[in-house]
């Protein structure tokens, strides 16, 4: 029996008012120096800056609040990026005290429908992996996106939006 997908839209970045509830968090919590802003462009969320290894840095990720339905069996993500690698993030709570679900994906440099399935998920606490609870992506309050792995230098990765299926 073939089942029907029903895509649920949960994000979409039809004005600048749209990203507001975004925001960056950069290596600087840590000593390190890479910088990042989150911003509006054409119909897509803007996560753009110059990521450093100086002071022993090399993050930079942004966030901000979505809810998904408990039922959800994937999320669909479109973006566009540079050809670097990122994660894409899931925390049960916005709070830097609590773990977070990380997935990672390689942009292509063109538009990207990237699907995400529970399973795709590790859990890590500042960069560290620990032992979580399964993702129950009902149960996840905040998104986001992460480049880190060592790859100083400008990144850019636009989204356009994000689906539950």
């Amino acid at each position: 029996m073939n089942r029907l997908h029903v895509r649920l839209p949960l994000l979409a970045f039809l004005d600048p008012a749209s990203v507001t509830a975004f925001y960056v968090i950069n290596d600087g919590v840590m000593g390190g120096v890479s910088s990042s802003r989150v911003g509006y462009t054409d119909g897509s969320l803007v996560f753009e800056g110059q990521l450093s290894l100086e002071h022993n840095g090399g993050f930079a990720s942004f966030r901000g609040p979505v809810t998904v339905p408990g039922e959800a069996i994937a999320l669909i993500v479109r973006l566009r990026g540079d050809g670097k690698r990122y994660k894409l993030t899931l925390k049960p709570e916005d709070s830097n005290a609590t773990w977070q679900y990380q997935s990672p994906f390689q942009s292509t440099g063109g538009w990207q429908t990237l699907r995400f399935e529970p399973g795709n998920f590790a859990a890590r606490f500042r960069g560290r992996p620990v032992a979580a609870p399964p993702l129950d992506f009902g149960r996840m309050g905040a998104l986001g996106v992460l480049i880190s792995d060592r790859q100083a230098g400008p990144f850019r990765l636009e989204i356009r939006d994000v689906h539950a299926e």
